[in-house]
């Protein structure tokens, strides 16, 4: 560090020089930071004749040169960016992988969409997994072409997948996020530090066809719901959550007593698990980062009344009788027996717990609900539409909530243990 007084301070190391510059020599502190014991090689390119003094007095001489030139700069709002020009991919991909030193932390606040722990989760896994130990993170960002990242896209392509697969990278989604990511940094760059060229303007973004989701059927959705594939009334009221008002689990789950609306009735969605599946989940904001409102359905409602009735009411509406808020394994565990109970064949079908949310929009779509609702109501994208949809909406669920109770009266054998209540 440079003693405080002075302007700056020029020490000899071995057959080269290094200077720090103190905010005495009139340049902003944030700016001087840039400059802490630095090699003449660091100079900007405008200065590259300065980049190899010889003797202690043509480095001070240099120093002055570049302090002069910096002061210029910040008049133009540019001092910084001369110090930040030949940072490299490696060092500013990791920039992305913190909230605290991500580029886009401050734009993204100050639209009130900040980033969620998971996406930060992604872009470190990124960076750790694909770009690290990558040739192409030792190369300066001022300095990289359209051949550098096409090769380096190669690359990515021929690996293989971190998951013991042996499958390689290229056409899977991860490639496709993996390269958007690379996109994205090499963009905030060029915005940040105004350069004047792009290695990726001519690349096409990759594309990633992906399967259509599987979900179930009207008639499989009556069964699960049958007397004996629920066993009791918390695996009824999250069963009756996923698949009548559209929830996902970490948002069931994060579900509190004053999200629920018993009067208009309807569910308002104000939070979610970050990070779910992991020990450091934290609580956030719904996908997409906007509250949204999801159908409150009678049956839904009295086996609400029932579960706080044997368990409790406690600080979440799905709370066990140990007094914690169910998890992703509670979910995921009891949804598996749920669809062999109901005796569901899956005929090669992926049919998850996320598959409930599918299933109800393609329900809805099927009776002629406006497909720009069923998004608002899952939370998909920012449409909006009208309230007159809500009522179609409202019927189409409460008519299956009505075949619900009708087939559990139908099956219901008196052997079973079934969950008694009525719905008014």
């Amino acid at each position: 560090m440079a003693r405080i007084g002075e302007p700056y301070i020029v020490i000899k190391r071995g057959n080269s020089f290094q200077f720090t510059l103190n905010p005495t020599c009139g340049l902003p502190q944030r700016v001087c930071k840039c400059w802490q014991r630095k090699g003449f090689n660091a100079l900007p390119d405008d200065l590259s004749n300065y980049r190899n003094p010889k003797t202690k007095p043509e480095a001070k001489a240099n120093v002055r040169i570049l302090i002069s030139f910096l002061k210029k700069k910040q008049t133009e709002g540019g001092a910084r960016r001369a110090c930040q020009e030949d940072i490299t991919v490696g060092a500013w991909i990791k920039k992305f992988t913190a909230m605290e030193t991500n580029p886009r932390t401050g734009i993204n606040v100050s639209k009130n969409r900040p980033f969620s722990c998971d996406t930060i989760a992604h872009y470190a896994d990124y960076y750790r997994l694909h770009v690290k130990d990558d040739p192409i993170a030792e190369l300066k960002m001022a300095e990289v072409e359209e051949d550098d990242i096409l090769e380096y896209i190669v690359r990515l392509s021929n690996g293989e997948l971190k998951d013991k697969s042996g499958r390689k990278m290229g056409g899977t989604r991860k490639f496709v996020l993996v390269v958007s990511f690379l996109r994205t940094a090499f963009n905030e760059y060029q915005r940040k530090y105004k350069t004047p060229g792009n290695p990726f303007q001519y690349i096409e973004k990759p594309k990633y066809y992906k399967k259509q989701r599987d979900a179930l059927t009207e008639d499989e959705m009556l069964k699960l719901f049958m007397p004996g594939v629920l066993k009791d009334v918390e695996e009824l009221a999250v069963c009756a959550v996923m698949f009548l008002s559209g929830l996902r689990r970490a948002e069931v789950s994060a579900l509190k007593p004053a999200d629920l609306d018993w009067v208009t009735p309807k569910i308002v969605v104000r939070r979610s698990w970050q990070m779910f599946n992991s020990k450091a989940r934290e609580m956030g904001p719904p996908k997409g980062k906007k509250e949204r409102d999801a159908p409150f359905d009678p049956i839904l409602q009295e086996a609400i009344k029932k579960l706080w009735a044997d368990n409790g009411k406690g600080e979440y509406v799905f709370t066990l009788k140990n007094g914690k808020a169910i998890g992703p394994s509670w979910i995921i565990c009891r949804f598996t027996k749920w669809l062999d109970k109901a005796g569901i064949e899956l005929g090669g079908r992926e049919i998850v717990p996320h598959s409930s949310r599918h299933s109800l929009a393609s329900l809805l779509e099927t009776r002629g609900v406006s497909l720009r609702y069923i998004q608002d109501l899952l939370g998909h994208s920012d449409l909006k539409t009208t309230i007159g949809y809500l009522h179609s909406t409202e019927k189409t669920i409460r008519d299956i909530g009505n075949k619900i109770t009708e087939t559990r009266e139908r099956y219901k054998i008196e052997s079973e243990k079934i969950i008694e209540f009525k719905v008014s």
